[in-house]
């Protein structure tokens, strides 16, 4: 009989201890680490979610009272503050909440670093010089509709992936399911940065009460369907998952990065009239809120979910034993 080898430690196993996972075999250790809920996580999303919307709050009020004037690389470097606030706190709120398993620091750090250099190298480039998306992605809604998924979905979607599964995901110490939401989640943070960074230089620094909205708006979008991406990542790494499982992942996530695009254009951009057009961006951040809401609310259940069936399947296994 062959020798049952640790997946996640490559030790070799006595048959005592020996645990089975989507057909892949564990020591007891990382057996119990890979179907942990990790609940620290989970309120570290609703608290990332609920702070960036006290950010904007807070933003607003001091700047309709204090009614601050900034100019030239003053207002670059208030801009660049929000676009790095909007990131650090989830982080924050990860590190207060996971503070007995927290993951590496140097790992999070840098896939957030290679999510960013991703979107600043790769993803922006594409969209802006060689397919212009913004020159054309408004004109009609069902061509509009078509390209923010099949070209801005699927590319900054992809790119996020690849931020993880060519980084932590071959490592030790990716050795939970669990952990493909927070790497997933950590690039497209990486990812959300530097897109708001990039907006900031371009326009030469921002207007804070319309700019601020828009920085949480992209933080709270790229960081959901990032997430999820990480949700296929973490199954795939621990449970035999069919070919099509991981392209099926990014395809959801592009999906639904290019419906909200679009959804988010048409309600924080009115119809011209008679009396003008205009920019709201309050319904934006609505809308940014409920997506990034329910899709942590449905990670949360999923991954639940896939604990309680694996635990109920070993202790038949046991049972039947």
């Amino acid at each position: 009989m062959a020798e049952k080898i640790c997946c996640v430690c490559h030790r070799p196993l006595n048959p005592d201890e020996t645990r089975t996972l989507g057909g892949r075999t564990y020591c007891a250790q990382h057996y119990a680490k890979a179907t942990q809920d990790r609940p620290g996580l989970w309120r570290a999303g609703l608290g990332m979610i609920v702070g960036q919307l006290v950010f904007v709050l807070l933003v607003e009020v001091l700047v309709g009272v204090f009614k601050p004037t900034f100019s030239g690389w003053m207002l670059d470097a208030v801009g660049l503050f929000l676009a790095l606030s909007a990131a650090l706190i989830w982080l924050i709120f990860f590190y207060q909440q996971d503070r007995l398993e927290p993951e590496p620091k140097g790992y999070i750090l840098g896939v957030f670093i290679l999510g960013a250099l991703l979107a600043q190298g790769v993803g922006i480039p594409l969209e802006e010089d060689v397919f212009g998306v913004g020159r054309w992605l408004s004109l009609s809604p069902l061509g509009g509709l078509l390209g923010a998924i099949l070209i801005v979905g699927f590319l900054e979607e992809s790119l996020k992936y690849f931020a993880v599964r060519y980084s932590v995901y071959a490592l030790p110490e990716f050795d939970e399911r669990i952990d493909g939401v927070i790497y997933g989640t950590t690039a497209g943070l990486g990812y959300a940065t530097a897109l708001n960074l990039h907006y900031i230089i371009t326009t030469g620094g921002v207007n804070l009460q319309a700019g601020v909205i828009r920085i949480v708006v992209t933080a709270l979008a790229q960081a959901s369907f990032a997430g999820l991406t990480g949700y296929f990542l973490g199954r795939a790494k621990f449970e035999d998952e069919p070919v099509w499982w991981l392209p099926a992942g990014v395809t959801l996530a592009a999906v639904l990065n290019g419906v909200f695009t679009t959804l988010h254009g048409e309600l924080t951009t009115p119809a011209l009239n008679l009396a003008g057009g205009g920019f709201n961006p309050w319904p934006g951040l609505a809308l940014a809120a409920i997506v990034a809401g329910g899709t942590f609310g449905l990670l949360y259940y999923l991954m639940r979910r896939a604990n309680r069936l694996t635990l109920a399947g070993a202790d038949k296994q046991g049972g039947e034993a």
